[in-house]
C-alpha cells in the first residue's frame, strides 16, 4: 500500500471509496452524503450508493445528489438488504480502501484522514471506532443514552469507548480492499450481524481488526418505537443464528437479555397461578414469582436514575419504556435465531415487504 508523504498532495495519498447501503432513508441520507463530500482527507475519493426498493423519495434524492457531483455513483439493489447492497457497492468502486457508511450515521471531517493513518501505521486490515448516538426529539436521546450505556447494550467498546488495539468487532469499517475481497466480502445471506461475521472471517484469515476511539461517528437512532422495536428484534433474531452457527466465539454477554425474557415471563406465569391459587383460599408459594417481574422494573427504575438523570424529564419517561424495549424485542429474537428460525423469519418478512430490508446495529 503506498504510503503518504505529503497530506496536501493528493496523488500521493492512497484512494478510498465510501459505500453506503441505502433503503427508506430520505430523512439522512443527505447528511450522510454532506459529510462524505466534507472530509478533510486530500486523497481521491468516490462514493457508492446502493439503493434499494424504496417507497420515501430515497431515490429521487439520490439521483438529485449523484447529478450534483459526478463523484457519487448510485447503484440499484435490488435484494434491498444491507450485506447485498455493500457488496454491490465495493464490486462497483476501485479504490485500495473501502469505508463503510450506514445511511444514520453522519462521519466527521477527519474521519478518513484518521482511519486511512491508522491503518497504515498498523497494518490492520479493518478500523473502526466509537457508534456515538446522537437524539434530536426525546425518545431518540433516550435511545441513544441507552445505546451508549452498559445496561443497554453492554457496554462494548464500539458503543462505550476504550482503549485502541485489536478487536472481535467495529463500528462501521475502514477495509482494504484486498484481503476484504479475499475473504469474500459480506456474506449476503445474513441480515443483521453481517459487520461481526465478516470480522470473523478477516481475523480467522490472519488478519487484525483494530479499534480506535479517535474515530467516532454520529448515529441517529430510529425515531419511534414500533422502528426501534423492528430493529431490534431483527438483531436479536440474527445474533442468535450467529451465536448457534459459531457458538466458541461468542461471549456470555450475549445470553443475558434471553435468560432476563424468560426470567420474567415465567416469574409473571407463575405469579398469575398463584394469583388463581388464592384466590381459592390456597396458601400458594407461586406468588413468589412476581418478584423477578418486580427486580426487573427496579432495575430499569435505577437505570433511569443514574443514566438518564441529565435527559429531562420526558426522555427520562421514555428510557422506562426504550430499554425494556430493548432487552425484550433482542431476547425474545435471540432465542428465535438461536432456534433456527432466522432465515424463516426473514424470509416471511420479504415476502410482506417486497424484500425490503431495513439495516441495524451489530
Amino acid at each position: 500500500m503506498p504510503e503518504s508523504t505529503s497530506t496536501g498532495a493528493s496523488a500521493e495519498l492512497v484512494g478510498v471509496s465510501y459505500v453506503m447501503p441505502v433503503l427508506n432513508d430520505v430523512t439522512h441520507v443527505r447528511a450522510a452524503v454532506d459529510s462524505l463530500l466534507n472530509q478533510d482527507y486530500a486523497g481521491p475519493f468516490e462514493v457508492a450508493i446502493a439503493v434499494g426498493p424504496s417507497i420515501d423519495g430515497t431515490n429521487e434524492l439520490v439521483d438529485e445528489l449523484s447529478g450534483a457531483d459526478a463523484r457519487i455513483r448510485v447503484l440499484p439493489n435490488p435484494v434491498g438488504s444491507t450485506p447485498a447492497g455493500l457488496n454491490i457497492a465495493i464490486a462497483a468502486t476501485r479504490h485500495p480502501i473501502v469505508i463503510r457508511v450506514d445511511a444514520h450515521s453522519v462521519l466527521p471531517r477527519d474521519y478518513a484522514r484518521i482511519a486511512v493513518e491508522t491503518i497504515q501505521r498498523t497494518g490492520a486490515d479493518n478500523v473502526g471506532g466509537i457508534m456515538d448516538a446522537q437524539g434530536n426529539t426525546p425518545f431518540e436521546r433516550a435511545v441513544a443514552r441507552a445505546y451508549g450505556s452498559r445496561v443497554g447494550l453492554g457496554g462494548t467498546p464500539h458503543h462505550v469507548g476504550g482503549a485502541q488495539g485489536p478487536a472481535d468487532t467495529v463500528y462501521l469499517g475502514v477495509f482494504r480492499r484486498e484481503p476484504l475481497e479475499r475473504v469474500g466480502m459480506f456474506d449476503e445471506r445474513i441480515k443483521r450481524g453481517q459487520d461481526w461475521e465478516l470480522n470473523r472471517r478477516i481475523r480467522a484469515a490472519g488478519g487484525t481488526v483494530w479499534f480506535t476511539p479517535e474515530l467516532k461517528v454520529t448515529y441517529r437512532p430510529r425515531p419511534s418505537f414500533t422502528a426501534l422495536a423492528r430493529q431490534f428484534f431483527s438483531t436479536g433474531l440474527w445474533r442468535g443464528e450467529l451465536t448457534r452457527r459459531f457458538p466458541s466465539a461468542n461471549t456470555l454477554r450475549y445470553f443475558a437479555p434471553p435468560v432476563m425474557v424468560l426470567g420474567v415471563g415465567i416469574g409473571v406465569l407463575l405469579g398469575i397461578v398463584g394469583l388463581v391459587q388464592a384466590a381459592t383460599g390456597m396458601r400458594t408459594p407461586l406468588l413468589l414469582g412476581w418478584l423477578v417481574p418486580a427486580l426487573y422494573l427496579v432495575l430499569v427504575v435505577l437505570a433511569t436514575l443514574l443514566v438518564a438523570r441529565r435527559d429531562g424529564i420526558r426522555s427520562q419517561l421514555w428510557f422506562l419504556v426504550v430499554l425494556p424495549c430493548i432487552h425484550f424485542c433482542w431476547g425474545v429474537g435471540f432465542v428465535l435465531g438461536f432456534l433456527s428460525l432466522a432465515s424463516n423469519i426473514s424470509a416471511l418478512k420479504n415476502e410482506r415487504t417486497g424484500g425490503a430490508s431495513v439495516g441495524g446495529l451489530d
